[in-house]
């Protein structure tokens, strides 16, 4: 899967080291594609990242097959 990264997450990706492009990747195959509240044509995915235990949310759109688009993502515990 091929990530292509927004402005806004270029900016806030300084604040979250933490979060890998492989715990990204991870998060949206393993998490079912649910609708944003704001965005109609962006997708959220939420799940569990195994090695922290943390779960990760990924605001994203999807660009073609194999490439997305991410908006931002951040840790919600």
């Amino acid at each position: 899967m091929e990530l292509t990264l927004s402005n806004h997450w270029k900016l806030q990706r300084k604040f979250r080291p933490d979060i890998t492009d492989e715990a990204i990747i991870y998060a949206i195959i393993n998490s079912d594609e649910l609708k944003d509240k704001y965005w109609p044509d962006a997708l959220n995915a939420v799940s569990r990242v195994p090695p922290t235990g943390k779960i990760l949310k990924v605001v994203y759109k999807r660009i073609s097959i194999g490439k997305v688009k991410i908006i931002t993502a951040f840790w919600l515990d």
